[in-house]
C-alpha cells in the first residue's frame, strides 16, 4: 500500500535513525569508556542508569508542558539541543562527580523528546497505526550502523574516541528535530472520558504499566553489563557490537512483519508471549557466556522481547489514552518502563554483580520477566473493537 499523502514518513523515520542510533553508540561502548576510567562495577552501574532516573519524571514533566501549551515540536526541539550541550561536558569530565553532572545534565533533557515524537507520529498516521513499525524500524536500522560502526572504530581507536562519536550522533538527532512537521491542529485538544484519573483507574492500563516495568527491569543488567560481560569473557569488540546489531536485526524482522503480527494476534497475546521468550533469553545469556550458539540464539530472541514488545505495548498505550491524555499516556509508559524498570533493573545489577556473579544477576533478571508475565496474564485485557488494527493495513508497504 503506498504512503499515505501527506504522511513524512522519511522525516519521521530520519529522526528515529538518529535518535537510537545514539541509543547504538552509547549503550554498548560508553560502559567500557568508564570502566577504562578506573570506576568501579557499582560507579558505572549509577552513571548509566541515570539515563532511566531522568526517565521517571523529565518525560511526564514535559509531556504535562506539551499537553497543556500545545508547544510539543518546540520542546522536541530544544531540549534536543540541550542534550547536546550536556554530552559537551564528558570533553572535560574524570572525576565521577563531574561524569554524573554530565550524564544528569544530557539524560534529563535527551529523555523528554521521545514520547512526544511518538505522539506525534501517531497523529500523522491516524487510523494506520498498524504502520508505526515502518517508521519505528528505522530507529533499529541506526542503531545497527552506529554499533557496527562504533565496535569496528574502537578496535582501532582508543575507547575515548567514544566520547566525540556520541555527540556527533546526539548533533544528527538535533538537526533532525527541526525538520519535523507538526499534524494540522498541533496536539489533540479534545478531552478524554473521565480525563487521565479515569483512565489509571482501569484494570487493564494498571496491569500493562507494571508488565512494562517489569520487562525494562529485566533488560537492565543486559544494557548495562552485556558488553562489559562479553568482553571479560574474551570476546572482542566487533565481536561485541555484531552481538548487539544481531539483536536488533531481529528487532527490524519483527518490526517489519508487525501489521500482520498484529492482525493475527491480540496485543494481550503478543506481551504474553514476548515475557515468555524474555524468561528464556536471560536464562540463555546468563548461563551460555561460552557458548556462541547459545548466545545467538539468546540476541535473536531480542525481536520478540524487544520488538514484539514494544509495538504491542505503545499501540495500547495510543488506544487507551486519547485525546489530551495521549502525550501524558506515552510519557507514563516511558516514565515507568525505561525509566523506573530499566533503574531498577541496572542498579540490582550493579549491586549484584560482583556479589554473585553475572550468572545469577541475568537469571534474577528472568525472574522480573515471570512477574510481568503472571500480571500481563491476569489483568490485561482487551475489549475485541481495540484490539484488531484498521483493515487499511493489510498487506501495508513502506
Amino acid at each position: 500500500m503506498p504512503l499515505a499523502p501527506g504522511l513524512p514518513y522519511w522525516r519521521l523515520s530520519g529522526y528515529y535513525f538518529f535518535y537510537f542510533a545514539y541509543v547504538g553508540a552509547f549503550s554498548p561502548y560508553f560502559g567500557l569508556y568508564l570502566q577504562s576510567l578506573g570506576l568501579t562495577a557499582w560507579d558505572i552501574g549509577l552513571l548509566m542508569t541515570q539515563s532511566q532516573v531522568m526517565r521517571l519524571f523529565a518525560p511526564a514533566l514535559w509531556g504535562w508542558f506539551a499537553d497543556r501549551t500545545g508547544k510539543r515540536l518546540p520542546v522536541v526541539r530544544w531540549t534536543s539541543v540541550a542534550a547536546v550541550l550536556g554530552f559537551c561536558g564528558f570533553f572535560f569530565a574524570e572525576r565521577f562527580a563531574t561524569l554524573m553532572a554530565a550524564m544528569i545534565g544530557m539524560a534529563f533533557f535527551w529523555s523528554a523528546a521521545l514520547p512526544l515524537v511518538e505522539s506525534l507520529t501517531f497523529d500523522h498516521l491516524k487510523s494506520e497505526a498498524g504502520r508505526y513499525s515502518r517508521i519505528r524500524m528505522w530507529g533499529s536500522v541506526g542503531f545497527i550502523i552506529a554499533v557496527a560502526a562504533g565496535g569496528a572504530l574502537l578496535d582501532r581507536l582508543p575507547i575515548a574516541a567514544i566520547v566525540p562519536i556520541v555527540a556527533t550522533v546526539l548533533a544528527g538527532i538535533s538537526a533532525l528535530a527541526f525538520t519535523l512537521p507538526e499534524t494540522r491542529g498541533g496536539l489533540h485538544h479534545e478531552a478524554a472520558p473521565g480525563g487521565l484519573r479515569q483512565i489509571l483507574r482501569q484494570p487493564r492500563v494498571l496491569a500493562l504499566l507494571a508488565a512494562c516495568f517489569c520487562m525494562s527491569a529485566t533488560h537492565g543488567a543486559l544494557y548495562v553489563f552485556y558488553s562489559i560481560y562479553l568482553s571479560d569473557y574474551g570476546y572482542s569488540k566487533a565481536m561485541v557490537g555484531g552481538m548487539w546489531c544481531l539483536g536488533v536485526l531481529a528487532e527490524i524482522a519483527v518490526f517489519f512483519y508487525m501489521a500482520r503480527l498484529m492482525r493475527r494476534f491480540t496485543l494481550r497475546q503478543i506481551l504474553l508471549a514476548s515475557l515468555a521468550a524474555a524468561v528464556l533469553r536471560f536464562v540463555m545469556i546468563g548461563w551460555g557466556i561460552g557458548s556462541l550458539t547459545v548466545l545467538v540464539a539468546a540476541q535473536l530472541l531480542h525481536g520478540i522481547t524487544f520488538g514484539a514488545y514494544h509495538a504491542a505495548a505503545i499501540a495500547a498505550v495510543n488506544r487507551w489514552f486519547p485525546g489530551r491524555t495521549q502525550a501524558r499516556g506515552q510519557a507514563l509508559y516511558s516514565s515507568l518502563s525505561f525509566g523506573a524498570g530499566g533503574l531498577v533493573g541496572g542498579m540490582i545489577s550493579g549491586y549484584l554483580w560482583d556479589e554473585i556473579g553475572p550468572a545469577w544477576v541475568y537469571t534474577l533478571s528472568a525472574g522480573f520477566a515471570v512477574i510481568g508475565w503472571l500480571l500481563a496474564a491476569r489483568w490485561v485485557r482487551e475489549e475485541p473493537p481495540e484490539v484488531t488494527p484498521s483493515a487499511s493495513i493489510k498487506g501495508e508497504t513502506a
